[in-house]
């Protein structure tokens, strides 16, 4: 039979046809999770547009669903606020621990860079303060320099302050305090204000009672 026949020629477009078939079956299967994850992409592009009007008002199913959305965040940060202070009561117990907190009063005559604390001749903290956290201080913020566990008894931890003095001169200072730990927390505050009289700063460390 010749190639013009057209059985013969049927039968050839017949196989072609399902000889394409099966070679698009075979890149479908290989590239299968790849069209799945394309066609849910669009699938929620789709939901995103339908349910947001071209006005741009949300319908109140979608803002009830935000604000169920906020509500579950909310609570992950509530969560994780709690399980830091569970992690730090296990760390830290009451019995044995030490807060040291740094504040400042005014700072016109002392520019805050770092502060060190050495406690019973051992460096246990060197904070280097930014900027950002210098303004925090002295629009009242109080941050806590150092937390750490120390057993009863009579202890001395010394607070050395480093910065820009009076005229931008660098200025260093120390302070020191003689910690009696007895049964429960024990809280410190290094506090940084003006002796305006003098024209300089004044360093204080102190128990909270």
């Amino acid at each position: 039979m010749s190639m013009d026949s057209p059985g013969k020629a049927h039968s050839l477009l017949a196989a072609g046809r399902q000889g394409g078939r099966s070679q698009c079956a075979a890149r479908s299967r290989r590239g299968g999770s790849l069209t799945g994850l394309a066609v849910l992409l669009l699938a929620t592009v789709a939901l995103a547009d339908e349910a947001v009007p071209p006005g741009g008002v949300e319908p109140p199913s979608f803002r009830g669903l935000d604000s169920e959305v906020q509500s579950l965040t909310q609570d992950v940060v509530d969560l994780n606020r709690d399980l830091f202070m569970l992690e730090e009561e296990l760390l830290f117990p009451a019995n044995t621990q030490v807060a040291v907190f740094v504040s400042m009063d005014v700072g016109t005559f002392f520019g805050l860079d770092s502060v060190k604390i050495v406690l019973d001749g051992k460096e246990v903290t060197n904070y280097l303060y930014t900027q950002r956290e210098v303004d925090a201080l002295l629009r009242g913020g109080v941050h806590r320099v150092w937390l750490g566990n120390l057993k009863a008894g009579k202890h001395e931890m010394t607070a050395f302050f480093t910065g820009k003095g009076p005229h931008d001169r660098d200025y260093k200072r120390g302070a020191t305090l003689e910690l009696d730990k007895g049964v429960g927390a024990k809280y410190v505050e290094l506090k940084i204000s003006d002796r305006a009289r003098q024209l300089q700063p004044e360093f204080i460390v102190k128990e909270w009672e």
